[in-house]
């Protein structure tokens, strides 16, 4: 099959010189475990780092972080892309674009002023208009804190409630504390920039089924949750994270829940929706007892059968493997495996076969997956490829 590559190019100190294009086995197999190859450049673009596919049309749409635009690309050949249509400005390190199912819009979120954009299609694809949401505010800033405590301790008890966190804290034990919502300070996970003034970082935006759309604040520790509006994205109601946890990439579950894979704190949460359809926290996991203090979690997808999940950690440039239980409200961690790459920006599971993008290493792997145990296996495939930061896989 062929896959087109995001990548970070000369503006950000890297390799790509566009969207690149990689094979993995036959052109037209629906499978990935054949031999890998880069193609070369599908179409020359300044750092590219996500793609977004048409749902319909042989489109495919590029956020060019260096540039704070979004460009679509038609395909005009089995392995080449022509721009379609001008480029958007959006935001300043516009990092992903997700478009809706009715290739009515698409939403680009931005990591450098915390963006997060309505951009119309047209019809054949082209993007149009653009329509900025609602800015976020720290959930975490002392003045909502304090507004949020003096809520919640109102009423016959007066129930204090920075005491009752520090006894669920010390009654889960060291192993499970962290899961337990910071109330009285905010905490301290190892790369987090707490010593840093918190900024708002838009990452990564999904479309739920029933139309709504959840976007991650990597930098406020937020899951934002929008309706559409006739002139943009209204706001709905937001899940707040733990201080300092940064949810980056967020995935989907076929039991209902939503999986978010967290940057600082290394951590999976699981998301659900209650029966007035607001969404909550309801668990998490660490992605692995076994991480490294300064690692950071990248991608997260699910195994074909919905039973197992992966979160790239980059720094000890490793996979790791959970198991989803119950219906889909909890997570396990299975396993710990060795990328096979330096800083594993992304990870696409095709079948039985992992794909993992080497972002520093500049090249692309594939393992199988065991169909019992859910857990790659060894590097069976390699080949160079500049700066690879997104796997999408081409249109048949």
């Amino acid at each position: 099959m062929l896959l087109w590559l995001g990548g970070w190019g000369a503006a950000m100190d890297s390799a790509a010189e566009g969207i690149g294009v990689l094979a993995a086995g036959e052109a037209d197999a629906g499978t990935a475990g054949g031999p890998l190859g880069f193609v070369g450049t599908a179409a020359r673009a300044e750092s590219p780092s996500w793609l977004a596919a048409h749902p319909v049309r042989d489109v495919v749409y590029a956020a060019l972080e260096s540039e704070g635009r979004v460009q679509a690309f038609r395909r005009t050949d089995e392995a080449s892309l022509a721009p379609l249509g001008r480029p958007v400005e959006v935001g300043e390190a516009v990092c992903h674009v997700a478009v809706s199912p009715d290739a009515g819009f698409l939403v680009a979120t931005c990591w450098g002023d915390g963006r997060v954009v309505r951009v119309a299609l047209s019809p054949e694809g082209a993007p149009g208009d653009i329509a900025a949401a609602a800015a976020a505010t720290d959930p975490h800033a002392p003045e909502r804190a304090d507004r949020a405590d003096a809520a919640a301790s109102t009423g016959p008890a007066d129930i204090d409630l920075r005491a009752a966190v520090r006894a669920l804290r010390e009654a889960a034990g060291e192993e499970y504390a962290h899961l337990v919502p910071a109330i009285d300070e905010p905490a301290d996970h190892p790369g987090s920039p707490q010593t840093q003034e918190r900024v708002s970082r838009a990452h990564a935006s999904l479309f739920l089924p029933d139309g709504r759309i959840a976007t991650t604040d990597l930098g406020f520790d937020l899951v934002r949750i929008w309706r559409r509006g006739t002139d943009g994205l209204r706001a709905d109601h937001e899940v707040v994270l733990p201080a300092g946890s940064g949810p980056r990439h967020l995935v989907w579950h076929p039991s209902g829940h939503v999986y978010v894979v967290t940057e600082f704190s290394r951590e999976v949460f699981v998301l659900a929706a209650d029966e007035t359809g607001r969404w909550r926290l309801v668990a998490g996991a660490a992605a692995s007892a076994a991480s490294l203090p300064d690692d950071t979690g990248a991608e997260i997808t699910l195994s074909r059968d919905g039973e197992y999940v992966y979160a790239g950690l980059r720094g000890s440039n490793t996979i790791a493997v959970l198991r989803v239980r119950g219906g889909g409200e909890s997570l396990a961690p299975v396993a710990l495996v060795d990328a096979g790459v330096d800083w594993p920006r992304h990870h696409l599971v095709v079948r039985d076969t992992l794909l993992v993008a080497g972002q520093r290493s500049n090249d692309v792997v594939s393992m199988s997956l065991d169909i019992r145990t859910g857990v790659p296996g060894r590097v069976r495939h390699r080949t160079a490829a500049p700066s690879p930061t997104r796997l999408l896989p081409a249109r048949p």
